[in-house]
């Protein structure tokens, strides 16, 4: 049993380097949080583009980058529905010019929805300079990351049965066991620790969202594994050396967010209702 330490150190070298820029700018939120927020989208619509039309990327880059601009600077705003509605006629537009520009339409159309469904969200689960926000948000990221490391170490060293081969045949059933224990018990942590508008005993309930959360982690790292087998690429990116593109590290954490927005707002809804 042994752990790959060749491709180990080059993650948490990449880790030590990105992840201290993302705390700071989840710690100062508001317009530091919208700057990273804008650049991922950036560079998230490069990859996409990249990936899904490598023959022509440069018009479908300006389509998506500038659609996930567009509703992540209105969601900072506050106007989420707005947001929302302009997700939906943002990617109807990109792939409308997809499709004049002779690629493919429906491509270009999701990549707008499954890029900037997960911005709008963690935007809105930062919510300005509010402390419950703050601490939702290092949830999501705390878990994502927890679960994801833990996934690849645990992975490594037990190895065993391949989870979907097919599709991504270095991930095994030991180490998605691994995840979610990992997940689990970073979101319990968490709910201890930071002030999370959660039901008593907090801590129990920081576990069950960490464990949900670690599920929908893995789930995205595997449905981008499928999309980058659909369009016939190893990596979405070369951008962070041990990881591959910033989509190949944002994946889980995307699926990770969408899954605590909800459980936030039916929190909300609940309190709301009492």
């Amino acid at each position: 049993m042994s752990i790959p330490f060749g491709n180990l150190g080059m993650r948490v070298v990449s880790a030590l380097v990105l992840a201290p820029l993302a705390v700071l700018a989840i710690w100062a939120g508001s317009l530091w949080f919208l700057a990273i927020m804008l650049a991922a989208c950036v560079l998230l619509a490069r990859e996409w583009a990249e990936m899904s039309a490598r023959e022509r990327p440069g018009p479908i880059f300006w389509a998506v980058a500038l659609s996930l601009v567009a509703v992540t600077a209105i969601a900072h705003t506050g106007a989420m529905s707005p947001a929302l509605v302009t997700l939906v006629f943002a990617a109807a537009a990109a792939g409308l010019f997809a499709k004049r520009v002779r690629q493919e339409g429906l491509d270009a159309a999701y990549g707008v929805l499954y890029l900037g469904w997960p911005a709008i969200l963690l935007i809105w689960l930062r919510d300005g300079q509010s402390g419950v926000g703050l601490s939702w948000t290092i949830l999501v990221f705390v878990v994502a990351w927890s679960s994801d490391v833990a996934a690849f170490i645990v992975g490594s060293v037990l190895k065993g049965p391949k989870l979907w081969p097919r599709y991504s045949p270095n991930k095994t059933w030991s180490g998605f066991a691994g995840g979610l224990m990992a997940g689990a018990g970073a979101g319990a942590l968490i709910a201890w620790l930071l002030p999370l508008d959660l039901p008593n005993p907090t801590w129990a309930w920081g576990l069950l969202l960490g464990f949900v959360a670690a599920l929908a982690t893995m789930a995205g790292d595997l449905w981008e594994s499928a999309l980058k087998r659909r369009f016939g690429v190893k990596d979405a990116g070369g951008l962070i050396p041990g990881h591959g593109g910033l989509l190949d590290r944002v994946d889980g954490l995307m699926f990770a967010a969408v899954v605590l927005a909800g459980a936030r707002l039916l929190f909300i809804l609940t309190d709301a209702t009492a």
